[in-house]
C-alpha cells in the first residue's frame, strides 16, 4: 500500500515520508531527509507524531502544535500570554500583571469576589509551564506542618525521616489563603522572602523557580482572617480580576458548555524557559532618574495624610523589577515612566495601612497611591 508524500519537522531537520509498505507481518516506514537525500531512517513499528515524547518534550508541544526549542524571553511571554488568554476571556491586563510578577521573581495575591476566576487563572498559568505544581486549600484547621512538612518516626530504622510538604514545588497555589489562621499564614513568610524553609532547626532550600499565587476573598466575607502586614509585604503585587463584559461572559459560557477549557491546556514553556525570562528581565536597564522616581513614590506613601504605615523598601524593589518585566514585554531595552505608572498601584497599594479615621472618611489605599502619582513629578 502506498500513500502520498507527507512532511514533518523534528530536531531542526525536515523529513518526507517517501513510501509506506505494509504486509501482514511487518510495517516499515522509510523517511528521506530532505537536507541529505542519502540519509534514510527506518522506524518500527510506527511513525511517531508530534505528540510523541521521542520527538519533543511536553514543553515543546502546545495543543498539538510544535514549538521551536529555546524560545527567546519575549516568545516565552507571548506563549504564556496566549495560553492563559485562551481560557481567561477578557483578562488581558490581569494576565500581563501575573506574568510580570512571575518574570520578576515576585509573588501574587489575587483578591476578588467568589466566582471571578482567581483559581482558574492560577491553574492555567501552572498548566502552561512544564514544572511541578501544588495546590493547598487553606481552611481554619490547616496547620503550618501541613504546608512545610513533618518528620515521621520510622520504627524499622528507629529514626525520623522528613516528609516534605507541598511548599517544595515550583508553582504553589494558596487558595483562599485568608481562611486559615494567622499562625498558618505565617508559614509562608520565610519561603516567600528567602526561598527557603527552616523546619526542626534545619534549613531547606526551595527550587530556583518558586512562585506563589495566593487567592483570597474580601475580608468582609464571613470566616476569613486578614493577612498580617508582614505577609502582605511579601507579595510583589495584589490585583483583582473584576467582572468581564457581556460578550466575554457569553464566550465563557460557550467554552464551558461541554467541559472546562483548562483541561485542554498543555505546557507551552518549561522551567528553564522561565528562568531565562527572569534573567532577561534583570538585564533591562533602569536609569538613575527613574530609580529616584521610584523611591520618591514609595517614600511619599510614608508621609501621606491618613496613612499609618507606608510602603517598605521591598515595595521599591518590587516596583522596579516588575517595571523591568513590562519593558521586556513591550520589546524595550530600558524602563519608561509609563511602565512604572502601569504597575504602581498593584505593587504599592496593598502594603499601606490606613488610619481608622481615614477609612471612616472613605479613603482607600488605591486612592492614596493614585493621588501620590499625580503629585510626584515625572523625570524629564
Amino acid at each position: 500500500m502506498f500513500c502520498p508524500d507527507l512532511k514533518f519537522q523534528t530536531g531542526g531537520k525536515s523529513y518526507a515520508i517517501k513510501q509506506i509498505k505494509e504486509s501482514a507481518m511487518t510495517k516499515t516506514l522509510k523517511l528521506e531527509d530532505q537536507m541529505n537525500p542519502e540519509n534514510t531512517l527506518d522506524l518500527l513499528p510506527h511513525l511517531p507524531t508530534i505528540n510523541d515524547s521521542r520527538l519533543a518534550s511536553p514543553a515543546m508541544v502546545n495543543n498539538g502544535v510544535m514549538q521551536p526549542e529555546n524560545p527567546s524571553p519575549y516568545e516565552v511571554y507571548q506563549r504564556l500570554s496566549a495560553s492563559i488568554e485562551s481560557v481567561m476571556r477578557g483578562q488581558k491586563a490581569s494576565t500581563r500583571l501575573l506574568i510580570a510578577a512571575l518574570a520578576s521573581g515576585g509573588h501574587v495575591l489575587l483578591e476578588d469576589f467568589p466566582g471571578t476566576g482567581k483559581t482558574t487563572l492560577a491553574k492555567v498559568l501552572a498548566r502552561s509551564i512544564d514544572a511541578d505544581f501544588k495546590r493547598v486549600q487553606f481552611t481554619p484547621d490547616l496547620l503550618p506542618s501541613d504546608i512545610l512538612g513533618v518528620s515521621v518516626f520510622n520504627q524499622r530504622d528507629q529514626s525520623f525521616s522528613f516528609h516534605r510538604g507541598p511548599i517544595f514545588t515550583n508553582v504553589l497555589l494558596a487558595d483562599e489563603i485568608n481562611r486559615a489562621s494567622p499562625r498558618t499564614q505565617s508559614a509562608l513568610l520565610e519561603a516567600m522572602g528567602e526561598a527557603q524553609v527552616s523546619v526542626e532547626g534545619e534549613r531547606r532550600e526551595l527550587p530556583s523557580l518558586f512562585f506563589v499565587i495566593a487567592t483570597q476573598n474580601p475580608i468582609e466575607f464571613r470566616g476569613t482572617y486578614p493577612l498580617p502586614e508582614a505577609q502582605m509585604d511579601r507579595f510583589a503585587m495584589q490585583f483583582d480580576l473584576g467582572y468581564v463584559t457581556l460578550e466575554h461572559e457569553v464566550a465563557v459560557l460557550t467554552a464551558q458548555q461541554k467541559k472546562h477549557p483548562v483541561e485542554s491546556v498543555t505546557p507551552c514553556v518549561n522551567m528553564h524557559d522561565v528562568l531565562r525570562l527572569r534573567e532577561a528581565v534583570q538585564n533591562i536597564r533602569v536609569s538613575e532618574e527613574l530609580k529616584h522616581y521610584v523611591v520618591k513614590l514609595v517614600t511619599a506613601t510614608r508621609t501621606a495624610p491618613g496613612v499609618l504605615l507606608g510602603a517598605s523598601p521591598r515595595g521599591s524593589i518590587a516596583l522596579m523589577k516588575t517595571a523591568q518585566a513590562l519593558a521586556l514585554f513591550d520589546h524595550h531595552e530600558f524602563v519608561h515612566p509609563e511602565h512604572i505608572h502601569e504597575i504602581v498601584v498593584a505593587t504599592l497599594a496593598h502594603r499601606l495601612v490606613l488610619e481608622p479615621q481615614a477609612k471612616f472618611s472613605g479613603a482607600t489605599a488605591r486612592g492614596v497611591v493614585e493621588e501620590i502619582l499625580k503629585q510626584v513629578p515625572v523625570p524629564g
